[in-house]
């Protein structure tokens, strides 16, 4: 997400923390700016970003602002189009979307159809797996939970199509 962000315009730290929490809401206001500096440490140490200093600094002394490498850039688009997989987390999913609107990297609307689909193969699979159950056997049931869960996330999915279908192909409001 970080390198996301990073990939739209380079930033400092709290600059950083600030758009997150623009981005993400609560999840976002759970992190400090400490958590964003150590991973700008590990980006930076990995060569996804390298460190500069403000040429004319807004107010106060000069801050440490960053960059994506080509390196950097690579990762991000490479995360962005990696398909998420039926056992991937919501929130991670929720991230890329995130990040893909605010990078204007991918388009978040793309990236809900690609996981529909996945979700759709998988839903299929678990369906006939279920049919080929006994009646009330637990692996008919845990098939079942899994199942559900798919629904729902596919009903999640179609809420998160009209939400950047109304924002635009850019994905901002």
């Amino acid at each position: 997400m970080v390198l996301a962000l990073l990939a739209k315009e380079p930033s400092h730290g709290y600059d950083l923390r600030r758009r997150l929490v623009s981005a993400l809401g609560p999840v976002g206001e759970s992190l400090n700016v400490g958590q964003i500096y150590v991973t700008l440490a590990r980006l930076e140490k990995a060569g996804l970003v390298v460190q500069e200093r403000e040429d004319v600094p807004v107010r106060g002394p000069r801050r440490k602002v960053y960059a994506l490498t080509a390196a950097g850039q690579e990762r991000v688009v490479a995360w962005m189009a990696e398909g998420a997989g039926p056992k991937a987390d919501v929130t991670e999913f929720h991230l890329k979307l995130v990040a893909a609107a605010e990078s204007g990297l991918a388009d978040p609307v793309a990236l809900v159809d690609a996981r529909r689909r996945e979700l759709m193969r998988s839903l299929a699979d678990a369906q006939q797996e279920a049919l080929a159950q006994e009646a009330d056997s637990e692996a008919g049931l845990l098939l079942e939970g899994i199942t559900l869960r798919w629904q729902a996330e596919l009903r999640w999915l179609e809420a998160c199509e009209r939400t950047w279908s109304a924002r635009g192909k850019g994905g901002k409001a």
